[in-house]
């Protein structure tokens, strides 16, 4: 049994009412709020039965509004990165706002991470809709978003819907940023991660997949078996993960879970497992926090201080004809699904 509960709603001047919820099960306690569909804390219990807030966030609304890391946001229309911000549907080349380097990057200058949602409670959740209007940062077509979370014992779903009155690219995920040890931990290098790829998309210098999809076999990405963080970290060029894992494309497993990822942090317990109908999980090691965010508590988050799980679609989709379809068009219903279990081992 979930409980669910409104908290006290905060007025943000000239951007509007935040209403925020809690989701309360025997194992698990969140909170998310209505701008962005953030995720603010999750509170689990280690081995021990000692409680910890293992999501990074702000202790208010206006630091998830000047978030330039989207701690626990949706992110939308497309997740991840557009090569150059351009991309072609219907026969018509679209520019975006670029935000990252020379490409553009979750959405553009504001996305769904910085709007404000309309909530409703559910019996063991809350979802939120959003209407994007037609030309919104650039895209085509008004498209309608749904996004509910359902907390039950262990296990947090995430279902993300959209419909649209026009061809365009649609990429959603959750960007929490997770530390197993408990938000405002140093480091994620006691962490043991497992990815079930068989492949990965190299990248080029400006993090956009160079096309190719590479076997992890003999690699520092064969994540198939547990590693640790922090030994794989040191053998891995650059700065960390920030990369797309290629998970299993078959049409007749897209609407399945599929266990795609576990973590596990033997000091406490702790243990992460994401399932996923996406055809992607982009895996990233906070290689650019670097102490400058005051977060939660005064906590302060440097560079390897958590990670995240991005279940998506490949990077740069709309552009590469081999990758999966990134366009959703008038008529059909994108439908995509996330699962995280959180337990102690």
């Amino acid at each position: 049994m979930t409980d669910v509960t409104k908290d006290a709603c905060e007025c943000l001047p000239g951007v509007g009412t935040v209403e925020k919820f809690q989701l309360k099960s025997e194992s698990v306690t969140m909170e998310i709020i209505s701008l962005g569909c953030i995720i603010t804390s999750l509170k689990t219990k280690d081995k021990n039965g000692k409680i910890d807030d293992i999501v990074l966030g702000f202790d208010n609304p206006e630091g998830y509004l000047a978030n330039p890391r989207f701690f626990g946001a949706v992110i939308g229309r497309v997740a991840n990165r557009i090569a150059k911000g351009k991309f072609t549907a219907n026969g018509k080349e679209y520019q975006l706002a670029i935000n990252d380097g020379p490409n553009a990057i979750h959405g553009g200058l504001k996305g769904f991470d910085k709007a404000i949602w309309t909530p409703e409670a559910l019996p063991s959740g809350v979802r939120f809709s959003l209407t994007s209007a037609d030309g919104e940062e650039g895209f085509p077509g008004e498209l309608k978003v749904w996004v509910t979370y359902i907390l039950e014992g262990e296990v947090l779903t995430i279902n993300y819907r959209a419909q649209t009155t026009k061809s365009t690219p649609i990429n959603l995920t959750n960007h929490s940023y997770f530390n197993l040890a408990g938000h405002g931990t140093p480091d994620i290098y006691d962490h043991e991660v497992s990815i079930m790829a068989d492949a990965y998309l190299p990248v080029d210098d400006t993090m956009i997949p160079t096309g190719e999809v590479k076997p992890v076999q003999d690699s520092p990405f064969d994540l198939r078996k547990p590693v640790q963080m922090g030994q794989r970290l040191k053998q891995l060029p650059g700065l960390g993960f920030d990369h797309n894992f290629c998970l299993s494309t078959a049409k007749e497993q897209q609407k399945q879970q599929q266990l795609c990822a576990r973590v596990y942090h033997p000091p406490s317990g702790r243990v992460l497992e994401v399932g996923t109908s996406q055809p992607g999980v982009q895996f990233y090691t906070a290689n650019f926090l670097d102490s400058s965010l005051k977060g939660k508590g005064g906590a302060m988050y440097p560079k390897h201080s958590a990670f995240c799980l991005e279940t998506q679609n490949w990077p740069d989709a709309v552009n590469k004809p081999h990758f999966p379809d990134a366009l959703l068009r008038p008529g059909e219903d994108y439908n995509q699904t996330t699962w995280f279990r959180f337990y102690v081992a």
